[in-house]
C-alpha cells in the first residue's frame, strides 16, 4: 500500500489532477449507468454518427493518452464497478471538457456458452481511449459521436 502511495506522489501534479478528475467522473458515470439508457443516451452524443478519424494535433494526442492512463488508474481504485461503459462515459466527458471530439461504441458478442456479452469503448481520432483490449471481439450495435462546435464537419453518418 505504501508503495502505491509513493508511486502516486511521484507522478507529475497534472497527472495526479487528471486521476482525481477521472475518479469523480467515474462515479458520475456509474450513477448514469444505473439510470434507464433512454434517459442517458441523449447526453452521449449524436446517435449513429462517428467523429472523424483525423484532425488531432500533438497537444490533443498527449491529452488523450493522459486521460486514458488516468481513467485506467482511477478505475482500479473506485469503490464501485468501473468497467467499460462507465470508463467510456467518463472518458467522453473528460475529452468534451477539453473540446476534443470522441465516439462511443457499443458492441455485442456471444461467449463460448452462447450467452450475450456487451462491451463499450471510446475513440478519439485514431486513438482508442478506453476499451481497446477486447473491442475486436464485438459487433458494433450502437455509436454516439460527441462533436465540438469549433471543429469542422467530417463525421460519418449511418443510415438507421
Amino acid at each position: 500500500m505504501l508503495r502505491k502511495i509513493k508511486a502516486y506522489f511521484s507522478l507529475p501534479r497534472a497527472m495526479r489532477r487528471l486521476i482525481w478528475e477521472a475518479y469523480v467522473l467515474l462515479g458520475w458515470a456509474r450513477i448514469l449507468k444505473a439510470m434507464p439508457f433512454a434517459k442517458i443516451a441523449p447526453g452521449l452524443g449524436t446517435p449513429m454518427v462517428e467523429t472523424p478519424m483525423t484532425g488531432l494535433d500533438r497537444s490533443e494526442v498527449i491529452a488523450i493518452r493522459n486521460i486514458s492512463k488516468a481513467i485506467v488508474l482511477a478505475s482500479k481504485y473506485t469503490l464501485w464497478e468501473s468497467r467499460c461503459l462507465v470508463m467510456a462515459i467518463a472518458g467522453m466527458k473528460m475529452l468534451e471538457r477539453r473540446k476534443i471530439e470522441s465516439t462511443l461504441y457499443m458492441g455485442t458478442a456471444r461467449n463460448k456458452q452462447g450467452h450475450m456479452m456487451a462491451h463499450a469503448w471510446l475513440r478519439s481520432g485514431k486513438l482508442i481511449v478506453t476499451g481497446a483490449d477486447t473491442m475486436d471481439q464485438y459487433t458494433v450495435v450502437g455509436v454516439f459521436g460527441k462533436r465540438c462546435p469549433e471543429k469542422g464537419s467530417g463525421e460519418i453518418v449511418y443510415d438507421t
